[in-house]
C-alpha cells in the first residue's frame, strides 16, 4: 500500500477525506440547492457495498450506470469503485443498440439507471444474451437503500492494481473500445490534475461536462476528492447560466472543452453583461480546456472578452484524462500548445520505426506513466497495436515537441488528409477558416478523389446572424493556404458532429456531403 492513503484505492481516498473533513461540502446541485458532504458520500458508498453483496454481486463485478449529472451520479460513480466493483459509465445519448453492445461486451452484472432512461435500457437488454439486473434510482435525494444503521464494508479493500473503471471510447467508426483503468491509474490522473493546477481544499470547480466522459470523471470528480476541494454540478451546460453559476457558487476554476468556449463566444455580447461586470476574477483563477485542441483564435478571444485565463491541456481516456498541461502562470504557457508532459513521460516517434525524433520534427506522440491503461478489455490485438515495443502508448496524435518541452498537435493519424501523396493536417485548415469573422466552428476531412486520392471537405458553422457563401470562404482559404491545401468543398451545418466529450467526429461530416 502507498504511504499516502489517497493513492491506495478510491475507498482509502474516500475514507481519508471523510476523516479529515467529515462535514465539508464535496458536491453541490445548483438546481435543488442540495449538497453532498464527504461523510455523506462515504455513507452512500458503504450502503451501496452492502446492497451489492446482498444481491449476490461479488467484488470485481462490472456495474454500469446510466444517470444524468447530479449528486446521485456522483454517489454511484464513487460508490461503485469504493465498493470494489468496476464502474462502467454509459452515455446518456447512446441508442439502444449501442447500450446493448457495451453492456454485453463489458460483462455487466447490473445497471443503475434513472427512470427516464429505463425504457431505452430495457429495449437494449432485450438484445443482451444473459440476465442483467436493473436498479432504477431517482436522480436526486437519498437512494431508497441508503437508510438504517451504517454498515461496515462487507469485503476487503481493493488493491491499487485492481480494475476500477471501464470506459468505452467514442470512436469515429466501428464499435467502441473498453479502456480498463485501475485504482492506481485513476488516482494518478487525479493527482496529476491537482498538482498541475495547484489545487487545494479552497478550490471549487464548475463541472459542466457529462459524467459519462473521462474528463468529467477524473478532472471534476476525482481530482476534487483527491485535493479536498469541491464541485458544482449542474444537470447540463448552458451558455446563459454558465457565468451566473460560476459567480453564485463562488467557483475558483472552470472545466470546459473547446466547443463550450466556442458557444460562450458565440453567445450574444450582452447576454451576461451584468454578471460579467461583477464577477470576482481574483477568485475565479482560470478556465481549463481539454479533450480537443483549442484554436488559438478562440483562446485569445475568450481571455480578451471574459478576462479569465485559459489553461490548455490534453489527455486521453487511456491516460485517465491528463497527459499534458500548461502552467497556471500565463507567462509560462504557450498558446496553441496543450503544454508539457505532466506526471507522465512523453516523446515523439517515427510511427513506423518507433525511433524517437528530435525537437521540432513531427511524428506520433507517445506517453507512458502511472496514469496509463494496461490495455483494452477483451481486445488483446487492439492492446498490442496500441503500444510500442518499449511500452509507450500510441496516442494517435501527430505533432512535435519544441526546445522548451512544449508539445504541438498537428492532427490525428487516422484523420490525416493525404492529397496527391502529400500529408495535410486538418487542424491547419480549421484554424484558417476560424479566422474568418463569419465562422464559429470549422472542421476539415479528406474525401475520395479520382485524381488526388483525397480532396478536402470542410464543415462550417456560421456565427448567429452571419452570412457567407462557399466561394467567399474558399477564396479566403486559398489566399492563406494556397490552392493545394484550400478546401474544394464546403458543407454548411447548424452544428458539427461530435462525440460525448465534445470532440469533432470528422468522418461523420461525410454524412452531410452530397458527394459522400
Amino acid at each position: 500500500m502507498s504511504a499516502d492513503p489517497r493513492d491506495a484505492s478510491v475507498r482509502s481516498l474516500l475514507e481519508y477525506r471523510a476523516s479529515e473533513n467529515a462535514d465539508g461540502v464535496f458536491a453541490l446541485a445548483p438546481e435543488t440547492a442540495r449538497s453532498l458532504s464527504f461523510s455523506e458520500l462515504l455513507r452512500s458508498a458503504r450502503h451501496l457495498a452492502a446492497f451489492l453483496t446482498g444481491q449476490g454481486i461479488a467484488p470485481g463485478a462490472h456495474i454500469a450506470m446510466l444517470l444524468p449529472n447530479g449528486l446521485q451520479a456522483v454517489r454511484f460513480f464513487i460508490g461503485i469503485m469504493a465498493a470494489d466493483r468496476v464502474v462502467v459509465p454509459l452515455s446518456l445519448i447512446a441508442q439502444a443498440g449501442q447500450l446493448a453492445y457495451i453492456v454485453e461486451h463489458a460483462d455487466c452484472a447490473a445497471v443503475f439507471a434513472a427512470p427516464e432512461f429505463e425504457p431505452r435500457l430495457r429495449t437494449a437488454l432485450a438484445g443482451v444474451s444473459r440476465a442483467v439486473a436493473v436498479f432504477v434510482v431517482e436522480a436526486d435525494g437519498l437512494w431508497k437503500n441508503e437508510t438504517g444503521a451504517l454498515p461496515g464494508w462487507p469485503e476487503a479493500e481493493p488493491k491499487a492494481d485492481d480494475p476500477a473503471l471501464l470506459m468505452y471510447t467514442s470512436g469515429t467508426t466501428g464499435h467502441p473500445k473498453g479502456v480498463l483503468l485501475s485504482h492506481a491509474n485513476i488516482l494518478a490522473g487525479a493527482r496529476f490534475v491537482s498538482a498541475a493546477h495547484e489545487l487545494n481544499t479552497a478550490d471549487r470547480v464548475l463541472a459542466v461536462l457529462p459524467l459519462y466522459h473521462i474528463n468529467a470523471q477524473i478532472v471534476t470528480v476525482l481530482a476534487p476528492l483527491y485535493h479536498g476541494g469541491s464541485l458544482v454540478m449542474p444537470q447540463r451546460f448552458s451558455t446563459h447560466a454558465f457565468w451566473a453559476l460560476a459567480d453564485e457558487q463562488r467557483c475558483t476554476w472552470l472545466n470546459v472543452v473547446p466547443t463550450m468556449i466556442a458557444f460562450l463566444l458565440g453567445d450574444s455580447a450582452d447576454a451576461n453583461a451584468d454578471i460579467l461586470r461583477r464577477l470576482d476574477r481574483s477568485r475565479l483563477r482560470f478556465c481549463r480546456s481539454a479533450s480537443a485542441p483549442l484554436p488559438p483564435k478562440h483562446h485569445q478571444a475568450f481571455e480578451e472578452r471574459f478576462g479569465v485565463p485559459v489553461v490548455e491541456t490534453m489527455g486521453l481516456t487511456e491516460t485517465a484524462a491528463p497527459a499534458f498541461a500548461n502552467s497556471c502562470d500565463p507567462a509560462r504557457r504557450k498558446i496553441g500548445s496543450p503544454g508539457q508532459a505532466y506526471g507522465n513521460e512523453a516523446r515523439v516517434i517515427d510511427a513506423e520505426t518507433e525511433r524517437e525524433l528530435p525537437n521540432g520534427i513531427a511524428g506520433e506522440i507517445v506517453v507512458r506513466g502511472q496514469n496509463v491503461t494496461t490495455g483494452y478489455y477483451k481486445a488483446p490485438e487492439e492492446t498490442r497495436r496500441a503500444f510500442t515495443a518499449e511500452g509507450w502508448l500510441r496516442t494517435g496524435d501527430l505533432g512535435y515537441r519544441d526546445a522548451d518541452g512544449f508539445y504541438f498537435i498537428t492532427g490525428r493519424r487516422k484523420e490525416l488528409i493525404i492529397k496527391g501523396g502529400e500529408n495535410i493536417a486538418p487542424r491547419e485548415i480549421d484554424e484558417v477558416l476560424l479566422q474568418h469573422p463569419a465562422v464559429l466552428e470549422a472542421a476539415a476531412v479528406g474525401v475520395p478523389d479520382a485524381v488526388y486520392g483525397q480532396e478536402i471537405l470542410a464543415g462550417i458553422v456560421l456565427r448567429r446572424g452571419a452570412h457567407c457563401n462557399e466561394a467567399t470562404l474558399i477564396a479566403f482559404c486559398r489566399e492563406r493556404l494556397g490552392a493545394f491545401k484550400a478546401p474544394r468543398y464546403l458543407t454548411f451545418l447548424s452544428e458539427l458532429p461530435k462525440g460525448p466529450s465534445g470532440k469533432v467526429q470528422r468522418i461523420r461530416l461525410l454524412e452531410s456531403w452530397p458527394g459522400g
